[in-house]
């Protein structure tokens, strides 16, 4: 992973005599630095930046309310049609996120949503994997606690927020920066929805820099870093989060 990075890092220091070099250099000579501003004039790269991460921040939101829920309804609670509603879940997850684009875009049309940032949002505010990784987790705490819980007077609700939330971190962390992740880098869903300018994502502003002849890969390389940046942010600020989930799955796998 490293490697395709530090290369998209040293092309987006290039002027466009040095991109296609042979052999290839890693080490700019000079750094054009100029590629940088020259990115975020020739887009708007902070109305799109401000954008992405409006859509991201309430997409990563919601998922982890609704999602942690839904897990908790499938662990902790017994109800009507549980297995069978869990099992038509996990079906979800076997149908690829491209094939649910035309049906989504027309229950958006039908709300007239198209072409808002609501229309975008919604359809990503759940999903199998999402779920069934909460259920899995809430799994793992053991009954005697919620049966001492019921004892202290808490109901489901209670015992949700107050214990299970603050002890599901490590978990919680692992799927915000995962949905993060995903939401920030997706192209296809956006270019279907948004046709306004000024509300595209990042994704789908920077491949306006691509021409119908030529395509100025020093200035797309330079948009990718800058665009990666929050995701790498992200993901040093929780790192320690990753690491006691990663010992959490060791000790009770």
């Amino acid at each position: 992973m490293i490697v395709p990075f530090l290369w998209m890092l040293s092309t987006s220091l290039k002027d466009q005599q040095q991109l296609f070099a042979w052999p290839p250099n890693w080490w700019p000579q000079p750094f054009v630095w100029s590629n940088y501003t020259e990115v975020m004039t020739k887009i708007k790269f902070g109305q799109y930046g401000l954008n992405t991460f409006k859509i991201t921040a309430a997409v990563t939101i919601g998922r982890l309310i609704l999602c942690s829920m839904a897990g908790y309804g499938f662990a902790r609670m017994k109800f009507p049609g549980k297995n069978f509603l869990f099992f038509l879940t996990l079906a979800t997850m076997m149908i690829s996120s491209q094939i649910t684009i035309i049906p989504n875009f027309i229950i958006m049309r039908y709300l007239s949503l198209v072409d808002t940032h609501l229309g975008v949002i919604l359809p990503q505010l759940a999903d199998g994997f999402s779920i069934f990784l909460m259920r899995q987790f809430f799994l793992t705490f053991p009954y005697e606690l919620e049966d001492a819980a019921k004892l202290d007077g808490c109901n489901p609700l209670m015992f949700y927020f107050r214990i299970l939330i603050p002890n599901s971190k490590a978990i919680l962390a692992t799927l915000a920066v995962m949905t993060f992740q995903g939401v920030w880098n997706d192209f296809l869903w956006p270019l279907v929805m948004l046709t306004s300018p000024e509300k595209r994502t990042l994704s789908v502003g920077l491949s306006y820099l691509v021409g119908q002849y030529t395509t100025r890969w020093d200035l797309q390389m330079a948009g990718s870093v800058l665009t990666v940046l929050p995701i790498l942010i992200l993901f040093f600020l929780l790192q320690k989060y990753f690491v006691q989930s990663i010992k959490m799955t060791g000790l009770k796998g």
